[in-house]
C-alpha cells in the first residue's frame, strides 16, 4: 500500500479541504446538476463567470476534463489546434484531441517565460483554402506555464496574441493555476483572461477544493461545453456537494483560498534559495532556467521549484528515494529535473524540514 509522504511537495492535487469547505459541503443546498437545477452548482458557475469577466461557466470533474470539453466545443474534426510544446494539453492528457475530439495539434517552441512567439504562431497557421492543410481552429496558452518554473503570462502578451491572429480564431486558455499567476501578477484573474474565448481553471490544486475545476466563456460556448462533457461521461447529479468547496475557495475573506496562494510563492522562493545554497544542486535547465550552472532562486515565482541534482539519472533516483526515507516527497520531472510544489499544509517548518532532509540526502548519494 503507497503512503503518502508527511512533507508532500509532489504536487499542489495533494491538499485537503479547509474545515470551511468541510462544513460547506456538509450543508450544501442539493439539487441534479445534469437537470440543471442544484443550487450549489449554479452559484458556484455564476462565481466562476463573474471572476473570470465571462458570461457563463461550467463545472467538470477534472482540469483534463475541462480542457477537452473546451476543445471539444471549439474544434471541428480534422481541425489542427496551436499550443505550446511543453503544455499540458499536448504532453499529459492522453492524446485526447486526437483520440476524442479527431484533431492535430501543432506544438510551438516555448520562450522561457512560456509564451509562444507570436510571429511562429502566425506562421503556424494553415492556408484554410487548400485542402490538404487541416484548418487552424484553436490557439492555447497555458498559465501559470509549468515547464518554465510555472512563470505567469501577463495579460500583455495575451493581448498581443489576440490582436495578431485572423479575425475569428479563438484562444483557450489553459489555466490550471491561473489564480498563482494573478496573485503572482498583482492583477485581477479576469485580467487574464479578457482576450481569451474561453478558459479553466483548477479548484483541486492550490485552491485546495477536494474535487473540480471550472470553464468559463461566452454562454453559447459553454452550451456547447456542456454537451461534450455529457458525452464524455461528465454529467454529475447533486455535485453541490463538489462545488461547496469551490465556492469557499472563491470566496472572499479568511476562509477563502485566494489570497494566500502568496503564502506559498513566498515559500517556494524560500525553497528554492536554501536549495540554491547546497552543493550538487544545479540548475535545471531547459525552459525552467536557460542559463547559468546554478539553480537561480529567483526564477521560482510562484508555487513550483524545479531543480536537477549532479551526476546525472541515476542520482537523481536515488536522491528522491533519500528524500522519500526523510518523510519528502517531490517527483521527477522531465528533461532531468526534479519538481517541488508548496500549497496549503506546507509551512516555514516543512521548508525547514525539506533543506535539511535535501542536505542529507545529497551527502548520502555523493
Amino acid at each position: 500500500m503507497s503512503v503518502a509522504p508527511e512533507i508532500d511537495l509532489r504536487s499542489d492535487t495533494v491538499t485537503h479541504p479547509t474545515d470551511a469547505m468541510r462544513a460547506a459541503m456538509a450543508h450544501a443546498p442539493l439539487g441534479d446538476d445534469v437537470f440543471g437545477d442544484d443550487p450549489t452548482v449554479l452559484a458556484l458557475e455564476h462565481r466562476a463567470a463573474t471572476l473570470l469577466g465571462k458570461e457563463a461557466a461550467l463545472l467538470v470533474p477534472t482540469g483534463t476534463m475541462g480542457n477537452l470539453v473546451s476543445l471539444m466545443a471549439h474544434v471541428p474534426r480534422g481541425g489542427e489546434i496551436i499550443a505550446p510544446a511543453e503544455s499540458h494539453v499536448f504532453n499529459d492528457e492522453a492524446a485526447n484531441y486526437a483520440v476524442v475530439v479527431g484533431a492535430g495539434m501543432r506544438p510551438i517552441p516555448e520562450t522561457p517565460e512560456g509564451e509562444m512567439p507570436v510571429e511562429a504562431v502566425l506562421d503556424a497557421i494553415q492556408d484554410a483554402s487548400d485542402p490538404h492543410c487541416p484548418v487552424t481552429s484553436l490557439v492555447i496558452i497555458e498559465n501559470c506555464h509549468a515547464h518554465t518554473m510555472s512563470r505567469a503570462i501577463t495579460p500583455a502578451y495575451v493581448g498581443r496574441l489576440r490582436s495578431a491572429l485572423p479575425d475569428g480564431m479563438p484562444i483557450h486558455v489553459d489555466g490550471a493555476r491561473l489564480f498563482n499567476a494573478a496573485v503572482a501578477l498583482g492583477v485581477p484573474v479576469s485580467d487574464l483572461v479578457r482576450d481569451a474565448d474561453s478558459a479553466t481553471f483548477c479548484l483541486s490544486k492550490g485552491l485546495a477544493a477536494p474535487v473540480g475545476s471550472v470553464v468559463v466563456g461566452s454562454a453559447e460556448f459553454i452550451a456547447r461545453a456542456r454537451r461534450a462533457r455529457k458525452l464524455v461521461g461528465g454529467g454529475m447529479r447533486q455535485a453541490g456537494v463538489l462545488a461547496a468547496a469551490g465556492l469557499v475557495a472563491l470566496q472572499d475573506g479568511q476562509d477563502g483560498t485566494v489570497d494566500r496562494l502568496a503564502e506559498d510563492h513566498a515559500l517556494a522562493r524560500i525553497l528554492a534559495q536554501g536549495l540554491a545554497e547546497q552543493p550538487g544542486i544545479v540548475s535545471p535547465g531547459h525552459l525552467a532556467q536557460p542559463s547559468g550552472d546554478r539553480l537561480d532562486p529567483a526564477r521560482a515565482t510562484t508555487n513550483f521549484v524545479l531543480f536537477a541534482v549532479a551526476g546525472g539519472p541515476s542520482r537523481r533516483t536515488a536522491y528522491l528515494a533519500a528524500l522519500r526515507e526523510r518523510g519528502v516527497g517531490m517527483v521527477a520531472y522531465p528533461h532531468g529535473q526534479i519538481r517541488a510544489v508548496t500549497h496549503l499544509g506546507i509551512g516555514e517548518r516543512e521548508i525547514e524540514r525539506t533543506l535539511q532532509a535535501s542536505a542529507e540526502a545529497l551527502a548520502d548519494t555523493a
